[in-house]
């Protein structure tokens, strides 16, 4: 039996300052460049999700030491210096999308049959081309299911010494392929040339990628906005630190924009690194009040008004703006986020089904969908094993009676404590 969420409405605006736990992304990423490099990296602010904890198990496999320490959201990484020669022979990303098309990518180094699986999920997720861009550089990809798709063996090497290797790949399904072989082309032995073809979905997570990367030594050149080229060279070890989860702050930013009053959000801010920060100009431009700072965002609810916004670079945060829009006073388009059909579930038709479940017209798109504001009728919210579908749809419990969320723990992905962080938010305590 699936449990269920009762949603109990905040009855009155909002006055707080929250932390929102470490970026995922970018905890997931550093971890992997510590687990590459050589020498102890220390990494904290580090969120321990379901899809790190992933990561974590990926990279013990891989032959690095890893020293937890959960209280002070600390990880000491004592890395393999990219020789996978002491690893593990079988490698499982759970229903994580970033270790898999990273590990994917990272199997490449050994010389040795490597398999990699995931979840029932993350198995129908598309993997083509990461894994085509492997076999363009010599490696050996061989798949037990469906060609594509995990579970999958890689055996490299990389067959391409003496010369730069270079490899197109395309960028319109998902930034992850892109963001795994450029995560490991610095333990090439010389290097790799990344050349992107075709429209590229969520490029801030490219950028954000170099930037990890840099901070732990790679040399990473863009001589035009389609083109990388990382020098050979490997990782160094290092001290990172997180910075808090801008799609998890979303949800505090929205909650302030649909109930009133302020959520402070601290630790994001214009120097962040994370492209979902630009959530908070969309809800600027409906009406809330926002203002950033080098290190906090924060946001003011004040009238709504509907707005017809492209989410191809921030699609993370469309489920958020879905359960925003449900208040403006005016009808509310997405659109740029036809990719987001290939996430955990079918992202475009959950939003659209659930929304109608509860009584709001809304309608699919081929790119998005459209939602038109007005009351609404109680309902058990379906959420198709998405955290973010839990995470969004409940925001519109908080002002509306009658809505309930089905399986509210599917936000152990990437924010465990999810329901207990938003009731902190709750004017005069929890209830």
């Amino acid at each position: 039996m699936v449990d269920v969420l009762d949603i109990v409405p905040f009855g009155g605006p909002i006055d707080a300052i929250v932390v929102p736990p470490g970026s995922k992304s970018i905890t997931n990423r550093a971890l992997l460049a510590a687990a590459l490099a050589r020498g102890t990296s220390r990494i904290d602010g580090v969120l321990f999700a379901d899809d790190t904890e992933a990561m974590l198990d990926c990279i013990r496999s891989l032959g690095a030491n890893v020293d937890i320490s959960r209280d002070s959201l600390s990880v000491s990484v004592t890395g393999i210096a990219g020789d996978l020669s002491g690893s593990a022979a079988e490698f499982f990303a759970r229903q994580s999308g970033t270790t898999a098309r990273f590990l994917a990518a990272v199997l490449a180094l050994g010389t040795q049959p490597l398999r990699l699986d995931a979840d029932k999920a993350m198995r129908l997720r598309p993997m083509n081309d990461v894994f085509g861009a492997l076999q363009t550089l010599g490696v050996s990809v061989s798949f037990e299911g469906e060609d594509g798709c995990l579970p999958a063996v890689v055996e490299g090497p990389v067959n391409a010494v003496g010369r730069l290797p270079e490899i197109s790949v395309d960028a319109s399904v998902s930034s992850q392929f892109t963001s795994g072989l450029l995560l490991v082309a610095p333990c090439l032995p010389d290097g790799l040339r990344i050349v992107i073809e075709g429209g590229v979905v969520s490029r801030p997570y490219l950028d954000m990628t170099v930037a990890v990367m840099e901070s732990f030594g790679a040399q990473v050149q863009r001589p035009d906005g389609r083109t990388f080229v990382v020098a050979p060279g490997g990782y160094k070890a290092t001290s990172y630190a997180i910075e808090p989860d801008a799609s998890a702050a979303s949800y505090f930013f929205a909650a302030a924009a649909i109930c009133g009053g302020t959520v402070r959000v601290d630790g994001l801010g214009s120097m962040s690194l994370q492209g979902d920060v630009k959530f908070v100009d969309v809800l600027a431009e409906m009406g809330a009040i926002v203002e950033v700072g080098p290190s906090s965002i924060s946001v003011t609810g004040a009238p709504l008004h509907g707005v017809v916004a492209d989410f191809s670079q921030i699609s993370d945060t469309a489920q958020t703006l879905a359960a925003v829009a449900v208040f403006a006073d005016s009808p509310t388009t997405v659109t740029g986020i036809g990719f987001i059909r290939k996430k955990e579930t079918n992202r475009i038709t959950a939003v659209v089904t659930e929304l109608q479940r509860i009584g709001i017209a809304a309608e699919e798109h081929p790119d998005g969908f459209s939602i038109a504001p007005g009351p609404s009728t109680p309902a058990i919210i379906q959420t198709y094993d998405d955290h973010r579908m839990a995470m969004s749809m409940a925001l519109i419990g908080l002002a509306r009676s009658g809505i309930s969320i089905a399986d509210p723990q599917c936000v152990r992905k990437t924010f465990p404590t999810y329901f207990e962080e938003m009731e902190q938010l709750r004017p005069g305590g929890m209830k």
